[in-house]
C-alpha cells in the first residue's frame, strides 16, 4: 500500500556545529542529527562506544540475589537445568548461560519446549518431567515473568527456580529464588530494553566475578565472556530490542567476536553460508543470515538442536547440525512463502483494507512455526495489527495464534482486552502470541478490530515512511557510504539511513532474484549515473515498475557490495513512486 514519505528537515546550523566540534564527516554530522544527537560527546560515546560502557551486572535488578544462589548450587553439585525459549534470543541466552555454569564446574543441562506442543515459557509438563529426572534448580532464559501457575510448581515439587527474562510484566510475580529483569516492578535500572540474551549475559558475567573473587575476572573466564558477547550480540539483533545504549555497545562488539572466536558450531555455519568469507560481520548478516537458521529450528520444533550447535564441542557434531539447520531453514522458506500467499489471499477477499483497523486471518493448513514471519509481513504491507491462528489438522487442540503491531499500537493491551475470549496469551507491544478455540474466533475477532479502530486513527493506517535525507545517485560515492557505514550497526532503533531521490529510470525491467521469486533486480539511471537496486521483498513490484513508463521517485538504503573482492555502491530499494516532482 502507498506510503507517506516524510524527509527529516534539513538544519544545516546543527550539521555544521557537529561536523566541526566532533570532526566528523558532513554525511555523518547529518545522519546523527535526524537521530537527535547533537553534542559531540554523545557523538562519540555513539559511534565508537565501549565495551566498558557495559554497567556492572550488580546494578542489574535481581542479578545478585540470582548470582548468590546460583553461585551455592554450583557449588553443592545442585542438578541445574537452563531453561530457554525457542526463538534465537532464547537459543543463544541458553547457550551461553549453560556454558558459563559447566565452565564454573556446575552439574547443568538446559532444556528448550517444543513450540507447538508446550509453547511459550515454562509449563508444568515439562517442569515434573525434569523433576522426575532429578533436576533441583531452574534457570529460565527470555521466559518465565508471567508463569506464575507452573513457579507454583517448581515449589511444590521441591526445586529452586531463577527467572531469567526482559518481556513486560504481569500484575503478579511468579514466585522464585530470585528474579532478574531489567524492568522489574520497585526498581530503575537505567536501561530497560535489553534482550533475554543480553541478560543472561549480565548473569554469566556475575557469576564468573562472584568464581573469581574480584570485579576482574580470570583470563579463563574473560575469553569465555569475548565469545558470550558474540552470542548475546546475535539474540539482541534477532529479537530486534533497540540498538542502543548497552545493546548498541553488546552488538558492536559481539559482531566483532563472532568474527574472531565463533563458537566451533558457529564458525561451522559461518563457513556453510560463507559469511566466513567476509572482513567484518554486520547487524544483516545476524538478522537475514544467521538468525533465521537458528530460528527455524525453534520454529519446526526443534530448537534444542539449535542450543547443541552453540555449545557442542565436536567438529563432526557441529558439521551435522550446522548442515542440518540450514536445509531447516529452506523448509522453513518454502512453507512461509505458502502461508503467506494464503493469508494474503484471505485478507484481500474477508477484509476492507482500506479502511479495516486490523486483520484478524485463519485457516487449517497453516504451519505455526511460521505464522509469526507471516503476521509481520502482512502487518508491514497493510500497516495495521495483524493475527495470523493456525487451527489444528484434526479439530482436538486450540489454535495457535501470533500477533505482529504497527507503532503506536500495543499489542498486549489488546490481547488483555479481548482476553475473555482466548484460552492464554502473552508477548509485548510489538509480538505476541495466543491459545483460542474455533468457537471464539468471530467474537474474538470483532472485539480485537474494534480495539483496534478505537486505537487507530484512519490517519495514522497509512504508513509513514521516514526518509534521512535527499541525494542524487552522483553523490553516493564508495568513500560517501563508507562515513554512513560509520552508523553502524544498524537494527531497532538506529536503522540503516534512508535516503531518497527523484528523477530516476529503469534501464531494464526489473528481475527476478532468487528461486522464489520473492526479491526483485534491477538497474537505475539518474543524469548518466547508474547503480544496481535490490528489492529484498519487492516481488510484488515486478508487474507494476516494469508497466511505469515515465521517470520514478526511489527510496532506498545505501550499501557497500563485495564481490570477488571488488567493492561498489548498491541500493536496497525501500520504496517507490511515478515521479512527483
Amino acid at each position: 500500500m502507498a506510503k507517506r514519505w516524510r524527509i527529516h528537515p534539513h538544519d544545516p546550523d546543527s550539521i555544521a556545529s557537529l561536523e566541526r566540534s566532533a570532526r566528523v564527516p558532513a554525511v555523518v554530522a547529518q545522519l546523527l542529527v535526524c537521530r537527535g544527537i547533537r553534542s559531540p560527546e554523545v557523538a562519540h560515546q555513539f559511534l565508537s562506544p565501549k565495551l566498558s560502557a557495559l554497567r556492572d551486572p550488580a546494578e542489574l535488578p535481581g542479578c545478585a540475589d540470582a548470582t548468590g544462589r546460583l553461585h551455592e548450587a554450583i557449588a553443592a553439585g545442585k542438578r541445574i537445568i537452563v531453561y530457554g525459549d525457542y526463538d534465537v534470543d532464547g537459543i543463544t541466552g541458553t547457550a551461553l548461560l549453560r556454558q558459563c555454569i559447566k565452565l564454573l564446574g556446575g552439574n547443568v543441562g538446559y532444556y528448550v519446549p517444543h513450540r507447538v506442543d508446550e509453547g511459550y515459557g515454562l509449563n508444568e509438563e515439562a517442569v515434573r518431567s525434569l523433576a522426575a529426572e532429578k533436576a533441583e534448580w531452574i534457570v529460565t532464559v527470555d521466559c518465565g515473568i508471567n508463569s506464575v501457575e507452573p513457579a507454583a510448581t517448581v515449589r511444590k515439587l521441591g526445586l529452586e527456580l531463577i527467572v531469567t527474562d526482559h518481556h513486560e510484566p504481569g500484575p503478579h510475580l511468579p514466585e522464585a529464588a530470585a528474579i532478574v529483569h531489567p524492568r522489574l516492578p520497585g526498581h530503575c535500572y537505567p536501561f530497560g530494553g535489553l534482550s533475554g540474551s543480553g541478560v543472561a549475559f549480565k548473569l554469566a558475567w556475575s557469576l564468573c566475578q562472584q568464581a573469581s573473587g574480584a570485579k576482574r575476572v580470570s583470563e579463563r573466564m574473560k575469553e569465555f565472556l569475548l565469545q558470550a558477547v558474540g552470542l548475546a550480540a546475535m539474540g539482541t539483533i534477532a529479537d530486534v530490542v533497540p540498538l542502543v545504549d548497552e545493546n548498541r555497545v553488546l552488538v558492536r562488539h559481539g559482531l566483532d567476536s563472532l568474527k574472531k572466536v565463533p563458537p566451533l558450531g558457529l564458525a561451522t555455519l559461518l563457513r556453510i553460508t560463507e559469511l566466513d568469507r567476509k572482513p567484518l560481520l554486520d547487524s544483516e548478516d545476524v538478522a537475514f543470515t544467521l538468525g533465521p537458521r537458528l530460528n527455524a529450528a525453534g520454529r519446526l520444533g526443534q530448537a534444542q538442536l539449535a542450543v547443541e550447535l552453540l555449545v557442542t564441542d565436536r567438529a563432526d557434531r557441529a558439521e551435522e547440525l550446522a548442515q542440518y539447520v540450514d536445509r531447516l531453514n529452506a523448509s522453513r522458506q518454502t512453507l512461509e512463502r505458502s502461508v503467506y500467499l494464503a493469508a494474503n489471499k484471505q485478507a484481500k477477499e474477508e477484509f476492507d483494507l482500506q479502511n479495516d483497523a486490523a486483520l484478524v486471518l485463519a485457516d487449517r493448513g497453516w504451519h505455526p512455526g511460521v505464522i509469526g514471519i507471516v503476521a509481520g509481513r502482512l502487518a508491514e504491507r497493510y500497516h495495521r495489527p495483524v493475527v495470523l491462528i493456525a487451527w489444528d489438522q484434526m479439530g482436538v487442540k486450540p489454535g495457535i495464534g501470533s500477533a505482529r503491531s504497527v507503532p503506536g499500537f500495543a499489542l498486549h493491551t489488546a490481547l488483555q482486552t479481548c482476553g475473555a475470549h482466548l484460552i492464554s496469551h502473552g508477548g509485548h507491544a510489538a509480538a505476541a502470541g495466543l491459545r483460542i478455540e474455533e468457537s471464539k474466533l468471530d467474537e474474538f475477532r470483532s472485539d480485537f478490530c474494534e480495539h483496534a479502530a478505537g486505537a487507530i486513527g484512519e490517519e495514522e493506517r497509512t504508513a509513514e515512511l521516514m526518509i534521512d535525507a535527499e541525494a542524487p545517485l552522483s553523490a553516493l560515492t564508495l568513500r560517501t557510504v563508507e562515513q554512513i557505514e560509520q552508523l553502524a550497526p544498524f537494527g531497532q532503533a538506529n536503522p540503516r539511513p534512508v535516503l531518497c531521490t527523484s528523477g530516476v529510470r529503469l534501464v531494464d525491467p526489473p528481475r527476478p532474484l532468487g528461486s522464489s521469486g520473492r526479491h526483485l533486480s534491477m538497474k537505475l539511471v539518474q543524469h548518466e549515473i547508474s547503480l544496481r537496486a535490490v528489492a529484498f521483498g519487492g516481488g510484488d513490484w515486478a508487474e507494476d515498475l516494469a508497466s511505469t513508463a515515465g521517470p520514478l521517485d526511489v527510496a532506498f538504503r545505501p550499501v557497500i557490495n563485495t564481490f570477488r573482492g571488488r567493492r561498489s555502491v548498491e541500493l536496497h530499494l525501500v520504496d517507490w513512486r511515478p515521479c512527483q516532482t
